[in-house]
C-alpha cells in the first residue's frame, strides 16, 4: 500500500477516534493531544499496518497504549501540581523567637517531676527512658514483664497529671 493510500485510509477512519479520546482522558485539551499524538504515531508507523486488516481497530490499539503508557508514567512520577499561592509561609515562624532559659525551666520541671514519681514507678521508667527493651527491664528488675508494662505506663500517666499542670 502506497503512502497515500494510506493517508486516505487513515482521513477517512480517524473520526471516530476523537470520542474514544475524550472517553479515556474526560478532558477536551487531552482528547485532542491523544488524538493527534495517535495520529502521528499512524502515520510513523504505517509500514507496520499490513493491509486487510481493520484499521480502525489498530487506531484503537494505538491510542489505547498511548494513553494507558502516558498513565503509567504520570503515577510514577507521582507530581502534584499546586497552584495556590505559597507567599504567607515565607514568614510562617518568624514570629517565634526560642528561648533557652524557658527551656531549662521545663526540663528542671520535667526532671522534678521524674524524681517525685514514687521508686516503684521511677526505676522501670528512667531505664525505659535510658533506650532498654521492656523485657531487658524485666529481666534487670527480676519482675513479670506485664508488670513492668504497667509500672511504665502508670509512670507516664502521672508525669502528665504533673507537667500539664505547669
Amino acid at each position: 500500500m502506497s503512502d497515500l493510500e494510506f493517508n486516505e485510509m487513515l482521513l477517512r477512519h480517524a473520526d471516530f477516534l476523537r470520542p474514544f479520546a475524550i472517553n479515556l482522558t474526560r478532558d477536551t485539551e487531552a482528547a485532542n493531544d491523544l488524538y493527534q499524538e495517535t495520529l502521528y504515531k499512524a502515520l510513523a508507523n504505517h509500514e507496520k499496518y499490513n493491509v486487510g486488516t481493520n484499521i480502525k481497530a489498530w487506531l484503537f490499539t494505538i491510542m489505547r497504549n498511548i494513553f494507558i503508557n502516558d498513565y503509567r508514567r504520570k503515577v510514577k512520577q507521582k507530581t502534584i501540581f499546586d497552584t495556590t499561592p505559597n507567599d504567607y509561609l515565607i514568614n510562617y515562624k518568624q514570629a517565634s523567637i526560642s528561648n533557652a532559659a524557658e527551656s531549662e525551666l521545663r526540663m528542671k520541671e520535667i526532671k522534678k517531676a521524674i524524681q517525685e514519681l514514687p521508686e516503684i514507678f521511677k526505676t522501670p521508667f528512667l531505664l525505659y527512658f535510658d533506650g532498654y527493651k521492656y523485657n531487658e527491664i524485666a529481666s534487670m528488675l527480676n519482675e513479670p514483664l506485664g508488670t513492668i508494662k504497667s509500672r511504665i505506663h502508670f509512670a507516664r500517666k502521672l508525669l502528665k497529671e504533673q507537667i500539664s499542670r505547669y
